[in-house]
């Protein structure tokens, strides 16, 4: 038995390395524009988890550290070798699995994002989910995520970008699930409400946002909080507009943009969706989830002549 279960995990990483390679070497890397002493203080993590890796070669903590610190810098291909590594050596750690998907969604590689988050929600099925630690601290050093939410949080994510709603509603059911605390339940309950209303599951929608209420502590995801506001009707949508300004050069405004520029494509508001993911696909935050579903949205409309 033993050695049948080896030979099934040698399979498995052969598998899984091989899927991986031709989207990410060929794709697009683009370097994130960060602040002087932001670049410095990255740069800084990077080289301890470099030294910790050197001392611990072997060890999954160091490994997963030097590549999350790795991605920060915007070295995205060169991540999802050092999770790839991880694998070899501990093809049953879903976290591997789940960091490498999420490098994956940053170089447009959706597919095998998807296998990735697939696999690792085989790996954590049946056990208590644990804490995820952040590797960029909120505001209050308060770890929001969990492995198993950001597990079907993003697989939820790939399938949506890839166009398979009816797939990311699957996963975004589950991460509803485990979305224990008010930050994880406003991310999943956002992309969940989108996901519905592009079935068309109008009624399903508003049902899922009636748990978000105008009181919930939120330490870090508040414009996905603003844009289940806009959903609720306790926004408007013109005071969002006010308050991202012009241009979309911040995370903050790609975020925002993308869920209000999804909230006119689905309300009648074409023009007006598309000239919002154009002025975000037009900033600097090529690495963010609402760039990425933004250009998504382009191609898609482009497809299907919406987009002159």
């Amino acid at each position: 038995m033993k050695k049948l279960l080896l030979i099934l995990g040698i399979l498995f990483v052969s598998y899984s390395v091989a899927f991986s390679q031709n989207c990410a070497e060929n794709a697009l890397e683009v370097q994130p524009s960060l602040p002087v002493e932001t670049r410095k203080d990255f740069e800084a993590k990077l080289d301890e988890a470099r030294k910790q890796f050197e001392k611990s070669p072997n060890e999954s903590e160091s490994i997963i550290w030097l590549g999350r610190r790795t991605a920060y810098l915007g070295k995205y291909k060169e991540a999802i070798k050092i999770f790839t590594n991880g694998i070899e050596k501990f093809p049953t750690d879903a976290r591997f699995y789940r960091h490498r998907g999420h490098r994956f969604i940053t170089l447009r590689c959706f597919g095998d994002a998807i296998k990735d988050f697939e696999s690792a929600a085989k790996l954590v099925k049946g056990k208590a989910d644990e804490i995820e630690p952040d590797g960029l601290p909120n505001a209050r050093n308060i770890p929001t995520g969990t492995l198993q939410s950001n597990i079907f949080y993003h697989l939820g994510l790939a399938y949506y970008l890839k166009g398979d709603f009816k797939r990311a509603l699957k996963a975004y059911r589950k991460a509803e699930k485990v979305s224990a605390n008010p930050d994880m339940l406003v991310a999943t309950t956002h992309w969940l409400y989108m996901t519905l209303r592009r079935l068309g599951k109008e009624k399903e929608a508003r049902k899922a946002i009636e748990p978000i209420k105008d009181n919930l502590d939120i330490i870090e995801n508040a414009d996905y909080y603003k844009l289940v506001k806009i959903y609720r009707g306790t926004l408007k949508t013109e005071e969002l507009l006010k308050e991202m300004g012009a241009e979309s050069k911040t995370l903050s405004n790609a975020s925002l943009g993308y869920g209000l520029g999804n909230w006119f494509l689905y309300n009648d508001g074409k023009g007006e969706a598309v000239k919002i993911f154009r002025e975000i696909t037009n900033g600097n935050q090529w690495a963010s989830f609402g760039y990425i579903a933004a250009e998504a949205e382009l191609k898609r409309l482009s497809k299907s002549q919406v987009v002159s």
